[in-house]
C-alpha cells in the first residue's frame, strides 16, 4: 500500500531521499511554463516540508504523455537516465498523468524505479515498486490517465469533425490570417486576412506562378525578418504553404478538401491552381538552383553524347563557354550561345507559341469544367454519405435505389467535365509573353530564374561539334532547337541539387 509522505522517514530510517522532480504540461501555445512552474512549485514544497533535497529538476513543457503524441518528451527520458544512474532516491510529480497517459511509458517508469530502487510519489502519496500493491495501484492509475487521454482524443476528433464540415476554423491559425473572439464568451466570431501576413501569402503564389523558385523568394522573406515573433523562416514553410487549399478558401480535414470555408481567401482559385500545377509537378526540384547566373547551363545539352549530358560553364582563356559535362568535344561561348537561343525564342513566343499552347477562351472552358467537377464530385459525395446516414427509425436519409439513380446521372456528367477539365494550360511563366508586342522588354524584365524556366517550358537546346577547331562562327546545324510541339521536344526536369554547378 501507499505510504504518507509525513510517514516515510519511519518506513525507511536514516535514508536521505534525494527528489528527481518532474512537471508536464500538454499544451502551452504561448510557450511560457506557468502550468509546469506550479506543479514543480508544489513538487518543491512538499520536499522542503519532508526534508528531500531537490537533486534534479525535469520539465516538458508544451509536450503530450499519450501514445498518440508526436514529439518526444526530452525530459522524461532524461529523468529515466537520472534514475538508473542512481542519482535520486525519489521521483516526484504532481499527478500520475503528468508522468504519462500511455502504459508502455507507465512500464518504462516503473521498470526503472524498481531496478534502481527509487521511490514514486504523486498526488500526495508514495509508491513502492518493489512491493505488488503499490504495482497494481500504479497501474491502475497508469490504465485510468491513458484511458482519460483517449477519451480527450475522441471528444477533440469529434469537435474537429464537427467544425470541418461547418467550414469553420478550427485548431492551429493558419498562417497569414487572424481571429477574433468574443471577449465575454470566448466563442470564435470569426478568421480574418492578416493585414501584413496575408498580403505576404499572395505575394508567395504570385511570384511562384511567375516563375521564382521558392529558394529565392524563401530568402527575399528572410531578408525581411522573423516569420512570427520568435520564429524564422524555414525551407519548410513556403512549400506547406504553397500546397494548402486553406488559403483557396477552402476546409481541409485529414488532408482531404470538405467543402468551402467559413473564412475570406488569401489567393484566387485560378491563382491557386495555377501554382498547383508548378509545385506538384514530379518534374520539379524545388531546390536552390545552382546555375542560375546563367541562362542555360543545365538545360542546354551535347548534340554529340548519346545520352544527352548538360552542358556546364567554364572558363577558357579570358571567356566563360559552354562545355559538355562529361567531354571536351562541345564548346561554345556563352554570350554567343545565349544569344542564339534568345533570339529564336523570342521570335518564336511573339510568332508561333500561340499555335503550340491552346486559346484563351479553352482554358476558360477548362477552368469552369474544373469547378464544374468539384461541384459534382462534391454532390456525389454527400448523397452517398447520406445513404449510409440512418434516422432515429433505422431509415437511410437516402434510400439506395435514389442513390442509384443520382449515381447513374452524375457519374457520365463527372467523367464529361474531367476529360473537358485536361486541356493544356499556359504555363504561369508564359502568361504575358505569348504574343507580346513589346516581347524583348519584357524578356529583359524577368529575372534571370524566370528567363530559365520560360526556356524549359519552351525550348530544348543541343550544342553539336563545331566542323574544325579555332571556328568562332555559328555553322549551320550546329545549334539545333526544338520548341514545344515539335518533333524531338521533351519536358525538362531541374537538375539534382548541385548537378548544374559550375
Amino acid at each position: 500500500m501507499p505510504i504518507a509522505p509525513e510517514y516515510l522517514h519511519l518506513v525507511h530510517p536514516d535514508t536521505v531521499f534525494h527528489a528527481l522532480l518532474y512537471g508536464r504540461a500538454s499544451r502551452d501555445p504561448k510557450k511560457r511554463g506557468r502550468s509546469v512552474e506550479d506543479q514543480l512549485d508544489t513538487g518543491t514544497e512538499m520536499c522542503d516540508t519532508y526534508n528531500w533535497p531537490v537533486a534534479e529538476v525535469f520539465k516538458d513543457i508544451d509536450r503530450s504523455a499519450s501514445r498518440h503524441a508526436r514529439r518526444a518528451r526530452d525530459d522524461f527520458e532524461a529523468l529515466i537516465d537520472a534514475i538508473e544512474a542512481g542519482r535520486g532516491r525519489i521521483v516526484v510529480a504532481f499527478e500520475a498523468s503528468r508522468y504519462y497517459r500511455d502504459i508502455e511509458a507507465y512500464i518504462r517508469l516503473r521498470n526503472a524505479c524498481m531496478a534502481a530502487n527509487v521511490l514514486l510519489c504523486y498526488n500526495g502519496q508514495v509508491y513502492d515498486l518493489s512491493k505488488r500493491e503499490d504495482r497494481k495501484a500504479t497501474a491502475q492509475d497508469a490504465i485510468a490517465a491513458e484511458d482519460e487521454a483517449d477519451g480527450i482524443r475522441d471528444r477533440n476528433l469529434r469537435t474537429a469533425r464537427s467544425t470541418a464540415k461547418k467550414g469553420t476554423p478550427h485548431g492551429r491559425i493558419l498562417y497569414g490570417y487572424a481571429r477574433r473572439y468574443d471577449p465575454d464568451t470566448g466563442d470564435l466570431i470569426e478568421q480574418y486576412k492578416h493585414p501584413t501576413r496575408g498580403p505576404l501569402v499572395r505575394e508567395a503564389f504570385e511570384r511562384v506562378a511567375a516563375g521564382e523558385t521558392e529558394y529565392s523568394i524563401l530568402q527575399d522573406f528572410r531578408s525581411r525578418g522573423e516569420r512570427l515573433p520568435g520564429i524564422e523562416w524555414q525551407y519548410y514553410h513556403l512549400p506547406t504553404m504553397l500546397r494548402n487549399p486553406g488559403y483557396a478558401g477552402q476546409r481541409v480535414f485529414q488532408g482531404k478538401v470538405l467543402g468551402e470555408a467559413k473564412w475570406p481567401p488569401i489567393v484566387p482559385r485560378d491563382l491557386f491552381d495555377q501554382v498547383q500545377q508548378i509545385v506538384r509537378d514530379p518534374a520539379r526540384l524545388t531546390t536552390k538552383d545552382w546555375s542560375v547566373r546563367y541562362l542555360l547551363s543545365g538545360i542546354a545539352r551535347c548534340g554529340e553524347c548519346e545520352h544527352a549530358p548538360h552542358l556546364r560553364v567554364v572558363k577558357t582563356r579570358g571567356h566563360r563557354a559552354y562545355q559538355c559535362s562529361e567531354g571536351y568535344h562541345t564548346m561554345m561561348r556563352t554570350k554567343m550561345l545565349e544569344g542564339y537561343v534568345e533570339q529564336a525564342l523570342l521570335k518564336w513566343l511573339e510568332l508561333r507559341a500561340t499555335d503550340a499552347f491552346r486559346t484563351d477562351d479553352q482554358q476558360v472552358k477548362a477552368a469552369k469544367a474544373r469547378t464544374r467537377l468539384a461541384g459534382l464530385k462534391q454532390q456525389l459525395a454527400d448523397a452517398q454519405e447520406k445513404a449510409a446516414t440512418f434516422d432515429d427509425g433505422g431509415r437511410p436519409l437516402l434510400s439506395v435505389d435514389s442513390l442509384t439513380t443520382l449515381e447513374a446521372r452524375l457519374v457520365p456528367m463527372i467523367e464529361a467535365a474531367e476529360a473537358e477539365s485536361r486541356v493544356v494550360q499556359v504555363p504561369p511563366v508564359l502568361v504575358g509573353l505569348i504574343g507580346a508586342s513589346d516581347m524583348e522588354k519584357r524578356w529583359k524584365d524577368l529575372t534571370t530564374e524566370q528567363q530559365r524556366a520560360v526556356v524549359r517550358q519552351c525550348v530544348n537546346v543541343r550544342l553539336h561539334r563545331a566542323r574544325a577547331r579555332g571556328i568562332r562562327t555559328i555553322e549551320p546545324g550546329r545549334i539545333v532547337l526544338a520548341f514545344v510541339g515539335e518533333e524531338g521536344f521533351r519536358a525538362q526536369p531541374r537538375h539534382a541539387r548541385g548537378a548544374a554547378r559550375e
